[in-house]
């Protein structure tokens, strides 16, 4: 099957049609939103929606949480251009949560109260681990905030014509404004409904694009990778085209992987999905709920992106605004002609908004109800003060987020998310593994192992040929780095996680072992009856 000539981005679908049902999107979960936010009464309200979703409820919000604009636009994409390699990263999303499930998921569940923080800080020094705690959840939450406003800037160039960076910047402005009203009208409640709401509408929506592309080839999967195989010749289906050209890429690779197999039971928005439930049972339920959701999902994107690369292809991909960020709403628009186009492209901003919503609720907790309240007020902080501090923080993260947004327009998201996850695998998992389950953790093994994993992980992304240094593309004249015309990077692998994770486990041993700080033995047995047995957890807030 010949691929489409691409055409000018104002021809791609109708521009009033997508603001159109995109509009729409944004009235009705506005409404929801609104309807959600009148239960909104107290701190557990705003920050753990009155730990009053079930395991089912939380579940599929965890899946609109987590199948980000990376997952939809990224990864297609990636598949489209890279085949095998491209899928790589479906499977490193996905065998992550199995992590999340086995270690983390119900013992985070009966230990913590509002954020990752409580659990570090349970039996260590309170003030200093949790303003660590804090600083590693807004690092971790602006780099994924990152991928998510670079989707939207993309999407929109491609959907509205929109090519100029002013036009685009002015859209990730107006993106921001949106997800920060979600969050101060209501709260983890209404964001929890948005990921609920927009979860259902993206798995239906690439289920509907993978019958459509299945029929087209006769529901035959090998007629799909042989046309892919056409237009993108053999390499797509064959390990290597992306990550095989040299000893670097497959460190890379390595790399990568464990960032992302890692990441996921480190991400604060994820984590804190888990105190919207009753019970450490229904925590349990909701990652089960959510394994086989967003697996679901990954198996349609694997069709998806050798679709993109059967019927658009490769070069109409490259040439599009949003490069491999393109593919998908490309391919609903070769589908279904601009109705396919104008709801796929919705359902990506909804995605783009919905996760942002979630990201910018943790922020918010983090700051207020671990810096503000634990550290500056040292606890004495009244609800309605934690809660008001939340919502300023909600506003200003959101404006930091956009002039973050602004910057990284242009850039692959499923790369950026990966920096992300290694940031996070980096600074959180080790300290929370180690606080979990090692009875002698100190509050120097965590503070060593928070700051070396976040330092290192954010200095080799600093100095990586992300930031500068890589060669120009031949299609656009660009470099693929972040900065133009500069070079200063001396690390050679894009995602730091191979350096970064190991050394942060091992600072926090060594921090621990050099510390003469005694751990308290009934501290840790009383962690350890709570996290396994749920007794003294948090209970649901009844209205």
């Amino acid at each position: 099957m010949n691929a489409i000539a691409l055409p000018a981005a104002t021809d791609v679908g109708s521009p009033t049609l997508n603001i159109t049902i995109f509009g729409l999107f944004v009235l009705g979960t506005l409404a929801i939103v609104i309807r959600a936010s009148r239960n909104n009464r107290s701190a557990s309200d705003f920050y753990a929606g009155g730990r009053a979703f079930t395991g089912r409820q939380n579940g599929i919000a965890i899946a609109g949480d987590y199948l980000s604009a990376a997952s939809f636009l990224g990864i297609a994409g990636a598949i489209a251009l890279n085949g095998y390699d491209g899928f790589l990263y479906s499977i490193g999303f996905l065998v992550a949560w199995l992590v999340a499930l086995l270690l983390v998921a119900e013992l985070l569940r009966n230990t913590g109260k509002f954020t990752m923080a409580d659990v570090l800080s349970f039996r260590l020094r309170q003030r200093p681990v949790r303003m660590a705690a804090a600083i590693s959840t807004l690092a971790v939450s602006y780099f994924y905030l990152l991928a998510q406003m670079a989707g939207a800037g993309g999407l929109v160039s491609l959907l509205l014509g929109i090519e100029d960076r002013v036009g685009q910047s002015v859209i990730i402005a107006i993106v921001g404004v949106i997800m920060v009203a979600y969050v101060l009208i209501g709260g983890m409640k209404g964001t929890t409904w948005v990921q609920i709401i927009k979860a259902v509408l993206l798995i239906a929506g690439a289920l509907l694009m993978t019958v459509w592309v299945l029929g087209l080839f006769g529901f035959n999967l090998s007629n799909l990778l042989g046309a892919a195989v056409t237009e993108s010749g053999k390499d797509v289906l064959s390990p290597g085209l992306q990550y095989g050209k040299s000893d670097i890429t497959k460190l890379d690779f390595i790399s990568l992987s464990l960032a992302l197999v890692l990441g996921t039971a480190g991400l604060p928005h994820v984590l804190m999905r888990f105190y919207t439930v009753p019970s450490s049972k229904e925590a349990r339920r909701s990652v089960v709920w959510a394994i086989w959701l967003i697996g679901l999902f990954y198996l349609f994107t694997l069709v998806l992106g050798y679709g993109a690369a059967a019927l658009v292809g490769p070069e109409a991909i490259k040439a599009a605004p949003g490069k491999a960020n393109s593919a998908a709403p490309l391919l609903a628009f070769e589908l279904g002609g601009e109705i396919l186009l104008g709801l796929i492209s919705a359902v990506a901003f909804a995605t783009i908004l919905a996760v942002v919503a979630g990201l910018t609720i943790t922020a918010s907790a983090s700051l207020s109800h671990d810096i503000y309240n634990s550290v500056i007020k040292r606890g004495t902080a009244t609800q309605e003060q934690e809660v008001r501090v939340a919502r300023i923080a909600a506003a200003v993260g959101g404006a930091l987020a956009i002039i973050g947004g602004i910057f990284a327009n242009g850039q692959n998201i499923a790369f950026l998310v990966a920096l992300a996850f290694a940031i996070a695998a980096s600074a959180n998992l080790p300290t929370i593994l180690y606080s979990l389950f090692w009875k002698r953790f100190t509050t120097r093994g965590a503070l060593w192992s928070i700051y070396g994993g976040l330092v290192s992980a954010l200095t080799l992304i600093i100095f990586s040929p992300v930031v500068s240094g890589k060669p120009v593309d031949p299609a656009t004249g660009k470099s693929l780095s972040m900065l133009q015309n500069v070079d200063f990077h001396w690390f050679p692998l894009d995602n730091p996680g191979i350096i970064s994770i190991p050394l942060a486990f091992f600072l926090g041993w060594l921090g621990t072992v050099t510390s003469r700080e005694e751990s308290s033995p009934m501290k840790y047995a009383e962690m350890e009856v709570r996290s396994l047995t749920g007794h003294g957890a948090e209970k649901a807030v009844s209205h």
